[in-house]
């Protein structure tokens, strides 16, 4: 435990040149990006050349906060500076989702009885104020919804697992019992990379066997960006996850500090949150 006079400090590291190395990679991936949409070849190599130099400053950048931390700078200040960064950065996630399942609501409950209503009957007179949407503008080919039950609930039980997996490595750290706490780790990394391959099962099959794309009116935009953008979470919660499960097999964390663990637990248990309600609002209902 730190003593007040050390609470009291806070860590101020070096000047850093990671940040200008992050600049650098995101200048080549917008440059790239604006090649790749005009088809020219450099786009490609420039957004490649963007991402391996963005892969190159987070091991770099990370690597430096976890060497600090070991050496042991991070006092109280400094943890909870961590904690508050981390809470902020779930909070902007919240309203991130937030926005999507506010797009969902509207159209649900407020543009598709507008549409069916009889001041648009002239405009559109086939339209069926009904969900999932099967007519309307937008829609050219027919398509079936996703079902709630197969890989969706498999995948809703997977992700719940994942939760009490990554808590039983909690608590393995807590009482210090190594073996539990990486193990813990492991299943909830292996779970976490298992929910990956189901949903990009799924997708394909909503492609070829039910015709479901982003071009299927609002139900098939809201459905792909919902699931999609948790998709995209869930595989970087993984990667976290895995780089933290290689440092505790290095020895790192014990039961008193481990916040790295802590932030990559929280996320991952934001994430499950999300997919409960994705489950819920998007598949069942």
């Amino acid at each position: 435990m730190a003593s007040v006079e050390e609470q009291d400090r806070y860590f101020v590291p070096t000047p850093s040149r990671w940040p200008m190395v992050g600049s650098l990679a995101l200048f080549c991936i917008g440059l790239g990006a604006a090649f790749a949409v005009n088809g020219m070849l450099l786009g490609k190599v420039s957004l490649a050349l963007g991402m391996l130099i963005l892969v190159a400053m987070l091991v770099g950048w990370f690597g430096d906060v976890i060497r600090e931390s070991r050496l042991g700078v991070y006092l109280g200040r400094e943890d909870m500076s961590f904690r508050w960064g981390m809470g902020w950065f779930i909070f902007s996630e919240v309203m991130f989702f937030g926005a999507f399942f506010g797009a969902l609501f509207w159209v649900r409950t407020v543009s598709v009885p507008e549409l069916g209503s009889l001041d648009y009957k002239i405009l559109y007179p086939d339209f069926e104020a009904s969900w999932p949407l099967s007519t309307g503008p937008g829609i050219t080919q027919a398509y079936q919804a996703m079902e709630a039950w197969g890989l969706p609930s498999l995948n809703t039980m997977i992700l719940l697992s994942s939760g009490a997996t990554v808590t039983w490595a909690h608590w393995g750290l807590l009482q210090e019992k190594r073996s539990q706490f990486t193990l813990g780790l492991l299943l909830t990394v292996v779970l976490g990379c298992t929910f990956l391959a189901l949903q990009m099962h799924e997708y394909g099959h909503a492609f070829s066997k039910l015709n479901l794309t982003l071009a299927s009116g609002a139900y098939g935009m809201t459905f792909f960006m919902l699931t999609g953008f948790h998709g995209l979470h869930v595989l970087l919660g993984s990667i976290i996850l895995f780089v933290v499960w290689l440092r505790s097999m290095r020895g790192h964390f014990d039961a008193h500090h481990h916040f790295a663990f802590e932030a990559a637990s929280w996320y991952w248990h934001f994430v499950d949150v999300v997919w409960l309600l994705l489950f819920i609002f998007v598949y069942w209902l």
